[in-house]
């Protein structure tokens, strides 16, 4: 004997209601992504692993949605730490170390590191030869903002190579990121240090050619971190732990990856930068060791940091902070790519 139309009808809607239930979970997951402000110190290539854990989703993979928020410089990635405006800060690592000695009431760790040393290239006319760092020598080269990392490290290797920054060289540090590019092509400096994707423009315009990578031919140092206050790690270390989980992947990825992929999955980050352009710039950086394997900070990278203020005047030897003071290292420790 058929059932009852009616009762044919109420099965059929308690059918489609379960349906519908097995679909939510999915659903739920998607509108229930952590909402995380990452303040991006400058927008380069340089931070490669970074945008590669957006674009190839590894941060939705670990439940979170992360919010690029453009800071013009580590200063004021810090600055928007500090006030809340973010959860987290792409800077130096030398901003924690200013943060840990100065008189700021909220202090600040470092969660992951993401670049292994500096990535700037030193631009300049071509050479016949191998580079000698004395043709700089009565020069003007445009730096970075006094303090900073690049500016830091570009002083220390001068030194290395005999050469006083203060004395036997012009150091430009008074322009700011969005227009150096412009004063450099105006004659502003004989020689620079760029970032990709600044190296493969100046390349391509035939304005001047790479003669070498500072980091390379200086120390292996950590260079930009992801840093967070000591409230937001005590707060909500679950959310740090899925951030520093999704940089692993990342670099895990770009250390194998095929140039060509990575370049397409940069190009709608980076747009109207020519395909093959971004392929040599992946390339010219991996090749260079610049990015980190893991996110884990080591204590001898901070020691080096801040031997480096030092010797820049930047700090005084009696300002030394500790490790434990600045990097939290149990995350990138628990962190599986």
């Amino acid at each position: 004997m058929s059932e009852p139309y009616d009762m044919r009808m109420i099965r059929l809607t308690m059918l489609l209601a379960l349906s519908l239930m097995s679909l939510a979970p999915a659903a739920r997951a998607e509108t229930a992504l952590r909402k995380v402000r990452v303040a991006e110190v400058v927008h380069m290539l340089f931070y490669t692993p970074l945008y590669i854990a957006i674009s190839r989703g590894f941060f939705r993979d670990e439940g979170l949605d992360v919010e690029l928020v453009p800071a013009l410089g580590s200063d004021k990635s810090m600055a928007a730490l500090l006030s809340g405006s973010t959860e987290i800060a792409l800077a130096g690592p030398e901003t924690a170390v200013y943060i840990q000695s100065g008189q700021s009431p909220l202090k600040t760790k470092i969660i992951s590191g993401l670049t292994a040393t500096d990535g700037s290239f030193l631009m300049g006319p071509a050479s016949a030869g191998p580079f000698d760092w004395a043709s700089l020598k009565g020069k003007k080269v445009m730096s970075w903002r006094e303090g900073s990392s690049p500016a830091l490290f570009l002083e220390e290797i001068l030194r290395k190579h005999g050469i006083d920054p203060v004395k036997d060289v012009t150091l430009i540090s008074n322009i700011s990121v969005p227009a150096r590019m412009g004063a450099f092509m105006s004659g502003a400096a004989e020689y620079g240090t760029f970032f990709e994707p600044d190296v493969s423009r100046l390349i391509a315009e035939k304005r001047a050619e790479p003669l070498v990578n500072v980091g390379s031919a200086l120390a292996m140092i950590d260079y930009t971190v992801l840093i967070a206050t000591d409230e937001t790690i005590a707060k909500d270390p679950a959310m740090i732990q899925h951030f520093v989980n999704a940089l692993a992947k990342a670099m895990a990825w770009v250390a194998a990856a095929d140039p060509k992929m990575a370049a397409a999955d940069l190009a709608p980050v980076f747009p109207g930068i020519p395909p093959e352009a971004l392929v040599s710039s992946f390339v010219r950086q991996r090749d260079a060791h610049l990015w980190k394997a893991t996110p884990l900070v080591e204590p001898e990278a901070i020691e080096a940091l801040q031997q480096l203020l030092f010797a820049g005047g930047i700090l005084k030897p009696e300002q030394k902070v500790s490790y434990a003071s600045v990097v939290a290292p149990q995350f990138a420790k628990a962190a599986v790519p």
